[in-house]
């Protein structure tokens, strides 16, 4: 690491060129190929994937999308001779177009159920060729833009259903753009230099950069979700930012400690910039872990955030030491830089942290409860957990796929916008009895507000009943009637027959989804615990610190999803950050959330934990050893989390309920893990434990690689000294 940092400070305008020009090249290729995002997933064996499954082989004419042009009057009837008359014509030209292969009028004899009881509401049915993440944008926007020219005169024209949310939604804001701005007055602040201010960011840029349009060419050979640029840039930014903000640190101390420029730059690159090569690993490992699920609409987020990190670790290595040497001295303040002239090297003070790292020693248990207790009130809502998939009773107030929400809610009932569909595979001429009884069966069933079977031939194989709950899609009510159905209604009705239903829709679909994740959250918990754990043993050369680590994840973790639980599930802060009403957790958010947390709480172990196992190796002194760790690391470990939580929260305001769950439960976590875990819980432990923190069975030790995090180096006499004055007083 030390002569990879010597050439790229000496060749400082080299490595700045190669990067510009590898931008502009990389920026050159995306343009070009432009991006090829799917939101399209497959859940494989579950019932709603049959279903899609036998509508596609027995009926494709509708196994594609069906979407709801959502008609409304203020005065009159729906049913008017003017009215019907523009709304005939608009619907003549929307069958017209592209991908659409049939319409289903209210004033058509099959559509007589599609207006309200009061007449003002009613809606049309609109069927595409393919589902909706197959479909082209550009033909779901002629039916929009078509439906929506026939609004006036009291008549108000709105559009629902998959298709039309995916390509009426808003795409990525400049909310990051805050989040910046907050990073740079944290910089500003920590050095109170413009110059260390600026490079942290344009390192992390230049990073994010890379990896934003590495993601758009990636889209045209991995399935990638629309999700994932907007992802890959809230994780790079934060840690792109701290990778930089540890490396420009440790190269000033070095600066105030008499090095010259070179001699520092070398010395933070193979001290911190170890670190963040170990902790940047640790993250894409985490993210990387997504691929055990099996599912591809999470694989691709993974892979996509993890390029995104393998380009900020490399910004950090290469961008980083290269602007040290155009920078120089000038990465000290002006203040900073008279003091060295005038009074000499001197250590970096650590004042406030020295003390605080003091206090834990001396109240350890006191500390130690207080953190759990803490840590145990944040992650009570964890244990009231619902996953599902919120609906579009939660989009943008303004936006059409709400007010058509709203609008099929008013009149039809909340169960109206998340339709259940039944479909039966029948095998013999008395199926037809048993699926008669089956719809009387379902009708009678409490939570549905109506169940109609679609007419079928007399020779058909596949019947299709169309359920609509008296509850809405993302109700837990909804959820519970599926399993009724599943578990007892449809049993009961197969039963003495060869009648096979299986219950689909996008509500039952979102609803498997979810328990396919939960069947398989624990294997990818245990793999990258345990890939954690064997990374922070061969690092530190411990069994208690990878233990600890791996407890501290999962508290991070519980108090995070708490946190979100409060939030999005229970409504609370909900119309503070404008992100609807109250509803379940997105299904995949836990699976994500999970591997994001995991990476971003080993940066901090990380650079706390080789600190004191850099103190440790010196002095053999395990109080002293976790006091100065603590004491050197506090300032820069809490100014990176507030770093990464001003960027996450930025991204609450993009407008897309996933996102701001994200950004919440990710800057939830960090807070969490940095001024609760790092601060408090961690020292104290290890303070309990005592030498026991580095033990590690000799014939482990033996037949493990060594890898160390911190170079072995002997300190410098005055920085054993001072370290010594931190100390005394504990030890008084």
């Amino acid at each position: 690491m030390a002569a990879f940092a010597r050439w790229c400070f000496n060749h400082r305008l080299s490595v700045i060129g190669f990067w510009v020009a590898l931008l502009i090249a990389v920026s050159g290729a995306s343009m070009a190929a432009g991006t090829s995002y799917s939101d399209a997933f497959d859940l494989p064996g579950t019932e709603s994937t049959k279903a899609l499954d036998l509508l596609q082989k027995s009926l494709p004419e509708s196994a594609g999308d069906a979407d709801q042009i959502v008609l409304h009057v203020d005065e009159g009837k729906i049913t008017d001779p003017a009215v019907q008359t523009r709304v005939d014509a608009m619907l003549k030209q929307v069958g017209s177009v592209n991908s659409v292969v049939g319409i289903t009028s209210p004033y058509d004899e099959a559509g007589a159920s599609q207006v309200s009881q009061d007449g003002r509401t009613a809606y049309a049915t609109v069927q595409f060729d393919k589902q909706a993440e197959e479909l082209a944008v550009k033909d779901i926007e002629a039916v929009i833009d078509t439906a929506q020219d026939a609004r006036g005169d009291g008549l108000q024209v709105e559009l629902s259903g998959q298709a039309i949310d995916s390509a009426t939604q808003a795409g990525p804001g400049s909310t990051e753009l805050f989040g910046i701005a907050a990073a740079a007055v944290i910089l500003f602040v920590a050095f109170g230099s413009l110059l260390g201010m600026v490079l942290p960011l344009i390192v992390a840029i230049a990073g994010v950069g890379g990896g934003m349009m590495s993601i758009a060419l990636l889209s045209h050979t991995l399935s990638l979700s629309d999700v994932t640029p907007t992802l890959a840039a809230l994780i790079g930014l934060g840690v792109g930012i701290d990778y930089a903000l540890f490396i420009v640190t440790r190269y000033r101390s070095g600066l105030k400690m008499g090095l010259q420029p070179e001699e520092s730059a070398i010395k933070a690159l193979n001290t911190s910039g170890r670190s963040v090569l170990f902790a940047g690993g640790t993250v894409v490992i985490a993210l990387l872990g997504l691929l055990v699920l099996n599912v591809d609409f999470l694989a691709g987020m993974g892979i996509g955030a993890a390029v995104t990190v393998l380009w900020t670790v490399a910004a950090a290595l290469t961008l980083t030491p290269a602007f040290l040497g155009l920078f120089g001295m000038r990465l000290l303040s002006r203040r900073e830089r008279r003091t060295l002239a005038t009074e000499g090297p001197q250590l970096e003070a650590v004042g406030i942290w020295a003390r605080w790292a003091r206090f834990v020693a001396r109240r350890k248990a006191f500390v130690s409860v207080v953190a759990l207790g803490l840590i145990a009130v944040l992650a009570i809502p964890f244990f009231s957990l619902r996953l599902g998939s919120a609906d579009a009773g939660n989009n943008p107030a303004d936006t059409t796929t709400r007010k058509a929400y709203d609008l099929l809610a008013d009149g039809f009932g909340p169960g109206f916008n998340g339709p259940l569909q039944l479909v039966a595979e029948l095998k013999s001429p008395g199926d037809q009895q048993a699926l008669t009884t089956l719809v009387s069966d379902v009708k009678a069933t409490p939570g549905v507000a109506a169940a109609t079977a679609l007419p079928m031939k007399a020779d058909a194989t596949v019947g299709i009943v169309q359920v609509v709950p008296t509850s809405a899609p993302q109700d837990e009510a909804t959820t519970k009637l599926i399993d009724t159905l599943r578990d007892d209604v449809i049993p009961a009705a197969e039963k003495g027959s060869t009648l096979q239903v299986y219950v689909g829709g996008s509500t039952a679909t979102f609803g498997d989804f979810a328990d396919v994740l939960t069947g398989k959250l624990p294997l990818f918990l245990g793999v990258i615990v345990a890939l954690g754990c064997v990374l922070l043993m061969v690092a530190f050369r411990s069994i208690v610190v990878p233990l600890t680590a791996a407890l501290m994840n999962l508290l991070a973790a519980g108090a995070a999803f708490g946190v979100l639980v409060a939030v999005f599930q229970w409504g609370w802060l909900g119309d503070l950050v404008s992100i609807g009403k109250e509803g379940p957790v997105e299904a995949f958010l836990p699976v994500i959330m999970l591997a994001i947390l995991f990476g971003l709480s080993m940066d901090y172990q990380v650079f706390l934990v080789s600190r004191m196992h850099e103190e440790w190796t010196h002095t053999k002194d395990n109080r002293r050893a976790v006091v100065v760790g603590q004491s050197e690391t506090g300032r820069v470990i809490t100014a990176a989390a507030l770093i990464m939580i001003s960027v996450f929260i930025a991204f609450v305001f993009e407008g897309q309920r996933v996102i701001a769950e994200f950004g919440i439960g990710l800057a939830a976590a960090v807070a969490v893990d940095a001024f609760i875990l790092r601060m408090l819980l961690v020292p104290a432990l290890m303070h309990w434990f005592g030498a026991a923190n580095w033990w590690l069975p000799a014939w482990i030790d033996r037949r493990m690689p060594h890898l160390s995090v911190e170079p072995m180096e002997d300190a410098p006499v005055a920085e054993i000294a001072e370290l010594d004055t931190v100390d005394q007083p504990a030890r008084a």
